[in-house]
């Protein structure tokens, strides 16, 4: 006979969670992580350039009084993904939330895209969030508690249209497959996994910060009339991490100001 799983654990007051691509200075990443901070959570910021890295997470944990670790890593690459992930778990309170934030944009489309292209964005959206989400997953599922959270793209949902083309919009619907599988497979050691797939939001991967001539064109189809910011998709993040969540798992929350009304 096959026993059912322990229940889930309490949440706890001090608990950590993983971002990922949270250097950028105008990224969803960092605006999250800072958001979490706001919120009471530990932090662990994880991009590739070590040194920002370093000095984001120091002017969280000054900003907001919360422990912060930042640390420089390729998420491609699986060996040091875990090191990373295991020094999160030794350094920091218990490992509880995930935020698969980083990621690549390609605006090639599909006729003239090279093997290499498309490689580069599969490799870094779908590959390095496995790795970071396996091995995160790991240690949460032994605790029978976690929020895993996907950052997907309204191009996953309408087949690009925006700025990222082919390879962006099928790495970015990998991970709602993704998130799903995760919610069945992980929801029995109290782990729940959703994704947002933010809209027109003003970021750099939009291929630098956003002309007023692009922005009118993109509000064309915005019926709230504005531009989203990194603001509006941190505060789903951090909602889905939360305590309040944990009866939402395998749900995509549309942060895109109503630009594909279904």
């Amino acid at each position: 006979m096959t026993l059912p799983p322990p229940p889930a654990a309490d949440f706890p007051r001090e608990r950590t969670a993983i971002v990922t691509g949270a250097a950028s200075p105008r990224g969803i990443g960092r605006a999250t992580a800072a958001r979490l901070a706001a919120e009471g959570w530990s932090v662990a910021v994880l991009d590739l350039d070590e040194a920002a890295c370093h000095d984001v997470a120091a002017r969280i944990a000054d900003e907001h009084g919360v422990a912060c670790l930042g640390i420089g890593v390729d998420i491609r690459d699986r060996d040091a993904v875990r090191a990373a992930v295991d020094r999160v778990n030794g350094e920091l309170p218990q490992l509880v939330g995930l935020v698969n934030n980083a990621g690549v944009s390609s605006p090639v489309p599909f006729l003239e895209v090279s093997e290499a292209e498309w490689h580069r964005v599969i490799d870094v959206n779908l590959h390095g969030t496995f790795h970071v989400t396996h091995a995160a997953a790991t240690i949460m599922a032994e605790r029978r508690l976690g929020r895993i959270v996907n950052i997907s793209s309204t191009s996953a949902e309408r087949g690009g249209g925006v700025y990222g083309r082919a390879a962006y919009s099928a790495s970015k619907a990998a991970l709602l497959g993704l998130s799903r599988t995760l919610a069945r497979e992980l929801g029995p050691y109290g782990i729940t996994a959703n994704s947002v797939a933010p809209g027109s939001i003003d970021t750099d991967i939009m291929g630098g910060p956003l002309t007023d001539e692009r922005k009118a064109v993109l509000l064309k189809d915005l019926p709230v009339g504005r531009i989203g910011t990194v603001r509006d998709v941190a505060a789903v993040v951090t909602f889905l991490l939360s305590e309040h969540a944990g009866y939402l798992t395998g749900v995509t929350y549309d942060v895109n100001g109503g630009s594909h009304i279904a």
